[in-house]
This record gives C-alpha cells, sequence and structure tokens, in this order.
C-alpha cells in the first residue's frame, strides 16, 4: 500500500498513513532499541479505508539502527 497506494485485499485507493511516534513510557507505535525515548523508531501505519486492512513500515534509514540493536534477533 505504500508503494501501490493500492489496497492488496481489496484494491481499493483509499488509503490513509498514521506516523508512528515515541510517547512517554515506550508507548505509542514504535521500536525501542536502548532504553530511552530517542531510541525509538518509528513504526508507520498505512490503512485500508474500504475494507480495513492495515501494513506497518519503517523508514529505510532507522533500518540499520534496528539491525544494530542488541534487542534484534534472527
Amino acid at each position: 500500500m505504500k508503494n501501490t497506494k493500492l489496497c492488496p485485499k481489496c484494491g481499493a485507493a483509499d488509503i490513509i498513513r498514521v506516523d508512528g511516534y515515541a510517547g512517554a513510557y515506550g508507548s505509542g507505535n514504535n521500536i525501542m532499541t536502548g532504553m530511552s525515548i530517542f531510541s525509538a523508531v518509528n513504526v508507520n501505519r498505512y490503512i485500508c479505508c474500504s475494507c480495513g486492512f492495515t501494513e506497518e513500515w519503517i523508514d529505510r534509514e532507522d533500518i540499520e539502527k534496528i539491525k544494530n540493536s542488541k534487542k534484534a534477533r534472527r
């Protein structure tokens, strides 16, 4: 949905983006890579307003931060 601007489930183009954020006490839509709020990587949601399907995406520049995190597992 992020790239095609179309829902892969129903084909609708009515897509919205909800930006990830890091709030107090680890709240919000994020991945904590360390112990402070400043280490959070935001996870953005794309939502189809026709059927409710959602996808979550991390910005490319944050992927390396997650890969280098001690919390990352393979």
